[in-house]
């Protein structure tokens, strides 16, 4: 197995130490090498002083990263990983996508980008964003349970969401390749309620055995690496019912398919996935269509 990277964005705001720590099973998936990124960006720096860019300022924020980033690499070194580190300033979209493409990383894993609502209608979301202009699969990475407790071991029991769309298709490959931390794939279809509009129950129950016969489908594939996989139908809203699914079945992060759609056309048609990005309290991993993959 060679060895894989990830780039762990950090603006020191939702993810620390912990949340770094809580991934390090993904060295049994071949996770061997991680790589920092914080962004200082300067409108926050000309708003902390309610004056012009101040460089004193910028000296000032890069060496408080880099004393972080210098404790949680000594920290990982310990661990046999190794570690690689950037901290720049600007627009941290370019740079997270830079950095990606420069660092050839195997996964990005960044928290939920906090911006105006004024933007977040007209610019589009940042993760949706990233994943227009790269290839890489992104985590969404909510670390506390609803507990307050650290989230351990995220992939340990995935949701899987597949509407039998390419992008979903290619979520399911994957998430085969973090097989050696997978416990339980739970492999979930929501059937719109548009969908029932026959009157006939042998047409709905004939929609309900073909979706259910996809599912078993897809579970067979983790079975055969060894995985327990369950396969489960919900009727309604998906972004509600894909919810409610992973609070029953007691999911550690919800993965789905997505086409990486510009920001314009997710105004107007709307994705489950960037929904789930945005608003579940489960970390959400984020498969673009374009991932390549590799042994």
């Amino acid at each position: 197995m060679k060895d894989k990277k990830l780039l762990f964005v950090t603006q020191f705001e939702e993810l620390w130490f912990d949340a770094l720590q809580s991934l390090m099973d993904l060295r049994k998936a071949g996770f061997n090498h991680a790589v920092f990124l914080h962004v200082i960006e300067r409108d926050r720096i000309a708003m902390h002083r309610g004056k012009g860019y101040l460089k004193d300022e910028e000296v000032k924020l890069r060496e408080m990263a880099n004393v972080r980033f210098i404790d949680w690499a000594e920290s990982l070194f310990e661990q046999g990983m190794e570690v690689g580190a950037y901290i720049v300033v600007g627009n941290p979209l370019p740079k997270i996508i830079s950095t990606a493409a420069e660092e050839a990383v195997d996964l990005i894993v960044t928290g939920r980008h906090k911006r105006a609502k004024f933007e977040e209608l007209y610019g589009g979301s940042q993760t949706l964003e990233i994943l227009e202009r790269t290839s890489t699969p992104v985590l969404v990475y909510k670390y506390m349970l609803p507990s307050g407790k650290v989230n351990e071991r995220p992939f340990e029991r995935p949701l899987l969401t597949m509407d039998w769309s390419h992008a979903s298709e290619k979520a399911v490959q994957y998430l085969l390749s973090f097989k050696n931390i997978l416990k339980k794939v739970i492999a979930v279809h929501v059937i719109g309620e548009k969908e029932f509009k026959s009157t006939s129950a042998m047409e709905i129950q004939s929609l309900r055995k073909d979706n259910k016969q996809k599912l078993e489908d897809v579970c067979a594939a983790f079975e055969k690496e060894g995985i327990e996989a369950e396969s489960h139908l919900y009727v309604g809203s998906a972004f509600e019912q894909i919810e409610k699914a992973a609070h029953e079945r007691d999911a550690t992060m919800i993965v789905a398919g997505t086409t990486g759609k510009s920001p314009l056309k997710e105004i107007v048609l709307g994705s489950v996935a960037t929904k789930l990005a945005k608003h579940s309290m489960l970390p959400t991993l984020l498969v673009p269509t374009s991932v390549t993959l590799s042994e």
